[in-house]
């Protein structure tokens, strides 16, 4: 499985974006796909995700209302609608995917098995 990541760039505080993460062809019925971020001088933390299947998706509690994570199964790719940026939310994100993760796993980077590179996004204030 292949990611590719895109959509990022420099906004202003209270903007939009989209960031798009396409997935090489494959099945993915087993696949939670997640976006994770990491800001310079911070950790990687867990953003959002959603089962490839069903559609469930799952948030950090920071973003909850702000941002939006979604699937298109019929282009492979997944998105994350992110309204009302703040400069907090300046990272650099990647996309994930996971084959049979549980609840417990989703925030947990290193229970993926696929990373897209990343795509950076800048928020000025």
């Amino acid at each position: 499985v292949q990611l590719q990541a895109s959509g990022g760039g420099l906004v202003q505080a209270g903007d939009s974006l989209r960031l798009s993460c396409a997935a090489s062809e494959g099945t993915f019925s087993t696949y939670t796909m997640a976006w994770f971020r990491q800001a310079p001088g911070k950790e990687r933390e867990f953003v959002a995700a959603i089962r490839w299947i069903g559609g469930s998706t799952y948030y950090e509690n920071s973003i909850k209302g702000r941002f939006t994570i979604s699937r298109d199964r019929a282009k492979n790719t997944m998105y994350l609608q992110m309204n009302s940026l703040k400069p907090e939310d300046t990272a650099v994100y990647s996309c994930a995917a996971g084959s049979r993760l549980i609840l417990s796993d989703f925030g947990r980077s290193g229970r993926y098995d696929y990373w897209g590179q990343g795509t950076q996004v800048t928020v000025s204030s």
